[in-house]
């Protein structure tokens, strides 16, 4: 991938690191082992440092334009195979190391890593630039001194502080990019993605971790009644990750249960049975599909429902279901699946059951006289849009004059499109 080193700069190194990789490190002592890992972390530094100024150096030049590359990360990527992201960071950081002279020689010493440099030039942004190049030596010392941990926190405060003096609500960026996204994966799965305000993070993942430590109590003390005093953290039934989700969704439950007339939320289980599209379907209220094993483990903490269909659209025999959500509405939301407004793709759980014949018409409250609609398709059919009053003409012709009549106004008045040489000519 790489291919062979012929650059007479680097031979030398290319040498010791086959010399390295023939160490037999099963005949280090282990303290030996230990030291020697240190040391090369150390030289990795140093060598980040190069590779900064040689990224620096093409950036600059753009050689890699000759062949038709759009940029040096996309370029650097493709010279090894690598993420164009990662590429495009190392460049931003390395574009950046040009004006920090304290933490390039920092660097270059092997005193500080690539990811303490990568810290500090997220500090030199254009809006900090300034108060950067007055407290990079302050800064450096710190990354120098601190651990991980202490240094990026004292790096937070110090931005904060830097922005204050231009800003002053240094936070308003970070409100207008809170967001969650709960986007469907694969099977049914769920993928949580967000960004949350540093209040919003604090109060989670307090709550999160105080669970997620209940949890792991939980699990130490199975595994001890199970293994003994021969237990130990890989013995746990779950990792700190599942933990992690299942304090998440105990979160969710709590909540529920919060208010006075709170109950502990139940997942209701449909199975579909009768017609050969539903044929042995377990489904949870949203249509997610769960196998047979999965519903079995939720006998005891689950609502379970039976709907036996005749044909797609027919249902013989609705079962026992929740009261307050009504075997008739989950027999329609089954079949339906989805708003049935035109174009309409609303979750039918989401939606409203609405009387095909008018109810003061007589028509019966059961799934054969219901339609899942979404609130504004059930409004729209007791509203519905008035007939348009837009002149529309009959023939080609008069079309093409409309738009031309319509293009030229826009190009006269709108001051995006203010140029009199665009006015098209009659035809």
């Amino acid at each position: 991938m790489f291919g062979v080193v012929v650059r007479p700069e680097l031979q030398p190194l290319d040498h010791a690191i086959d010399g390295l990789t023939g160490l037999d490190v099963d005949t280090l002592h282990p303290h030996a082992a230990a030291d020697t890992l240190v040391e090369l972390r150390r030289e990795q530094a140093r060598l980040a440092a190069v590779e900064a100024r040689l990224v620096d150096a093409v950036e600059r030049t753009r050689p890699w334009a000759e062949s038709n590359y759009r940029s040096t990360a996309t370029w650097l990527a493709a010279s090894d195979n690598t993420a164009v992201g990662e590429a495009r960071a190392r460049v931003r950081t390395s574009r950046r190391l040009r004006t920090m002279p304290a933490t390039r020689a920092a660097l270059a010493a092997g005193d500080i890593t690539w990811a303490h440099a990568e810290r500090l030039a997220e500090l030199n942004a254009a809006d900090t630039a300034a108060a950067f190049a007055e407290a990079e030596e302050f800064l450096v010392g710190q990354a120098r001194s601190m651990r991980w941990t202490d240094f990026t926190k004292a790096a937070a405060y110090w931005l904060r502080l830097a922005r204050e003096d231009t800003d002053p609500d240094p936070d308003k960026t970070d409100r207008e990019r809170r967001r969650v996204s709960l986007h469907d994966g694969l099977r049914g799965t769920g993928l949580l993605d967000g960004e949350l305000t540093p209040v919003c993070k604090a109060t989670v993942g307090t709550e999160l971790e105080r669970l997620e430590h209940q949890l792991f109590e939980a699990d130490w003390a199975e595994a001890r009644v199970r293994l003994g005093a021969k237990a130990t953290v890989a013995d746990l039934a779950r990792t700190p990750a599942q933990r992690r989700h299942d304090a998440l969704m105990e979160m969710a439950v709590r909540s529920a249960t919060a208010p006075a007339d709170g109950k502990r939320p139940k997942p209701l289980v449909t199975v579909l049975v009768g017609y050969s599209r539903f044929q042995d379907v377990c489904e949870l209220a949203d249509g997610t599909v769960l196998s047979p094993v999965t519903v079995g483990s939720l006998l005891e903490e689950a609502d379970i429902e039976r709907i036996v269909f005749d044909g797609p659209s027919r249902v013989l025999d609705l079962g026992q279901a929740r009261s307050f959500t009504g075997a008739a509405r989950r027999a329609v939301e089954v079949r339906d699946r989805r708003c049935t407004g035109e174009g309409c793709d609303v979750p039918a759980h989401r939606c409203q059951v609405d009387h095909v014949l008018r109810y003061s018409a007589g028509g019966p409250t059961h799934p054969d006289n219901g339609k899942a609609k979404c609130g504004w398709c059930n409004r729209a059919r007791e509203r519905p849009r008035p007939p348009s009053t837009r002149p529309y003409p009959d023939d080609g012709l008069k079309c093409l004059e409309l738009a031309r009549a319509r293009l030229r106004d826009r190009i006269l008045h709108d001051p995006m499109w203010g140029d009199d040489a665009l006015v098209l000519d009659e035809p």
